[in-house]
């Protein structure tokens, strides 16, 4: 064993988990590599008790049964067709304006972040149903792509969200508050959104022209018919979870199992079914959530090396010591999330971080549930943030080569996205009844 103090180890232990991440191994090895390492050098064999001990602690908890249910339900609903049917009712309705097709991207991205909770599954379906139509149309690519990964990003924070779900039992957060909590935040972005495509393509018309009047003419009840039938199918899945968590029917945990199931019977009804959609759904929840536990059973049992060996005392006197008192530690550590997320996966940003400033928040006297929101809305950015970018990448791989979008043209789109999302967590910091409003209102 040896012997170091705790500022040497937390800097050995930053500068080995960048290392390992930039070799491009897959996060839990660079992660669980670190851990049995550094634990077997600074406790000799106890540190297997503490790895054994944090991820025993982590597979365990009840309320991470929620991960699979929610996995699975937003696999199912790829199948539904729901996304296609939204696409069809909204154009009718806003492909008239400038920039029209964008903003229903994001309304679809909205709308399916409260029914799906993926970003993978949201990004693919608006990339297949939405990508196309606004290239064809003459959008400029980087806006319609832009609009499609921070429009299918949503689906992280707008519960039901797998993001909330980790989160709660780590910094020992109701995640049905957390799920109260994050609504409002995530519709603000999505108002930014909306509001940027349209002023934007109010300046510069070139980028975005209005769809003719006859390619989307229909009587007005026929529009309402097809936005019925569109929306209150969703709004079926979303009160399914939602509601029986805010009105105290159920806890999240049960909640995920009752929108797996509805989304299952939205795929029957909509006759998407299969037992090929069904073992599809099967194998791709089981692949997810292996990852998800994987990747968190690892940074549990890194995080709990370096709590044991006083790394974490040393970045909370580090944060607790930046001037400007107590708003500028809160600075500081919105930059860390901000920084993290330009080279590790969200998963792994949350396993690592929340255990560690979780504490500053009583600290520090804010209000741990709107601390937790403050950080999940700022983890947005690191979706559309390179190198790493999960959300620019999962567009790169489903968007159809003929539409000639380059990668340049996707991280060109998402530059204004990151900065609304950082506009964001200042109007949250500014405003924190944005957050705090809805949760105080669930009926207990």
């Amino acid at each position: 064993m040896i012997d170091l103090s705790p500022e040497v180890i937390a800097i050995i232990f930053i500068v080995a988990i960048v290392a390992g991440v930039i070799t491009g191994f897959p996060l839990a090895i660079p992660l669980g590599g670190v851990a049995v390492v550094m634990g077997f050098l600074l406790f000799g064999p106890s540190a297997f008790e503490i790895l054994y001990t944090r991820a025993v602690h982590l597979l365990m908890n009840y309320t991470l049964v929620a991960v699979p249910c929610f996995v699975f339900m937003g696999s199912m609903l790829q199948y539904s067709g729901i996304a296609e049917k939204m696409y069809d009712a909204l154009y009718l309705w806003l492909g008239g304006l400038r920039g029209g097709l964008a903003i229903i991207s994001v309304i679809i991205g909205t709308v399916l972040a409260a029914a799906v909770g993926i970003i993978a599954a949201s990004i693919a379906m608006l990339a297949l149903v939405a990508l196309p139509a606004m290239v064809r149309r003459g959008y400029d690519k980087g806006l319609a792509s832009g609009a499609v990964v921070a429009g299918g990003c949503l689906g992280i924070l707008i519960p039901p969200s797998v993001m909330l779900v980790l989160y709660g039992p780590m910094a020992w957060i109701s995640v049905g508050k957390l799920f109260m909590a994050a609504f409002f935040p995530g519709f603000m972005l999505s108002i930014l959104y909306c509001t940027y495509i349209g002023i934007r393509c109010r300046l510069q018309p070139n980028l975005a022209p209005a769809v003719p009047a006859e390619e989307r003419s229909a009587s007005f009840m026929t529009k309402t018919v097809l936005a019925a039938k569109a929306v209150l199918p969703t709004a079926l899945l979303i009160l399914s979870v939602l509601g029986v968590i805010f009105l105290g029917i159920a806890p999240p945990t049960e909640a995920s199992a009752s929108g797996a199931v509805v989304a299952t019977v939205l795929a029957v009804v909509y006759r998407r079914f299969s037992w090929r959609v069904l073992r599809d759904t099967a194998l791709e929840t089981l692949r997810l959530t292996s990852m998800i536990l994987l990747i968190g059973s690892a940074a549990f049992g890194l995080v709990g090396i370096f709590i044991s060996a006083g790394g974490a005392q040393v970045v909370e006197d580090l944060i607790l010591a930046t001037p400007g008192g107590r708003w500028g530690s809160l600075a500081a550590v919105m930059f860390l999330v901000f920084l993290l997320g330009f080279f590790i996966d969200w998963i792994g940003i949350l396993f690592i971080i929340v255990p560690i400033i979780s504490p500053l928040a009583p600290a520090l006297g804010f209000d741990p549930l709107w601390f937790a929101i403050m950080v999940c809305v700022n983890l947005q950015a690191s979706f559309m943030t390179p190198p790493f970018a999960p959300g620019i990448f999962f567009l790169r791989g489903t968007v159809s080569p003929d539409l000639g979008i380059s990668m340049e043209d996707i991280i060109r789109g998402v530059i204004p996205f990151v900065l609304l999302v950082l506009v964001g967590v200042v109007l949250l910091a500014v405003f924190p009844q944005i957050a705090l409003w809805l949760p105080a209102q669930m009926i207990k």
